[in-house]
């Protein structure tokens, strides 16, 4: 079984400056300032090497997370009752499933990609990821997004 991934939540000094690089060579991507990627890390001193090492693993964190919408991409064995058990973590978690696209299985494997609704009365969003990576089955979890 793969390791699970687990979250932390830092204060800003407490960053590596080429990882603080990275959030801000996505911000100018995202925002269309730069073109491309060789763009961003050229205005932001760092390697491309760097940014497509970290560029999954970092992203800012929003207090205001409350009413957002969270996208993650899990990848699960093709297992009756798996995607339900996963759903139901949501569910306990009081988030709002707002879209769910799962692919057909290769090999055995399925990739799933989900769109969730942080309400007001949702848990701790990485502990509810967590428990989602904890199930047998479930090969590994990131998420994409926060809008």
């Amino acid at each position: 079984m793969a390791e699970k991934t687990k979250y932390f939540v830092l204060k800003q000094k407490a960053v590596p400056e080429v990882l603080l690089k990275v959030v801000e060579a996505k911000h100018l991507l995202d925002s269309g300032k730069v073109a491309s990627v060789q763009d961003a890390v050229d205005k932001t001193g760092i390697s491309r090497s760097s940014f497509y090492k970290y560029k999954d693993d970092i992203f800012p964190f929003h207090e205001n997370t409350k009413g957002r919408t969270i996208t993650m991409v899990v990848q699960l064995n093709d297992e009756p009752g798996l995607l339900s058990l996963v759903l139901k973590i949501v569910a306990d978690y009081h988030a709002n499933i707002l879209t769910i696209h799962q692919s057909i299985p290769v090999n055995g494997v399925a990739s799933l990609t989900l769109s969730v609704e942080v309400l007001r009365d949702t848990g701790d969003v990485s502990q509810m990821a967590q428990a989602i990576e904890e199930q047998d089955g479930i090969h590994y979890l990131k998420i994409l997004a926060r809008e």
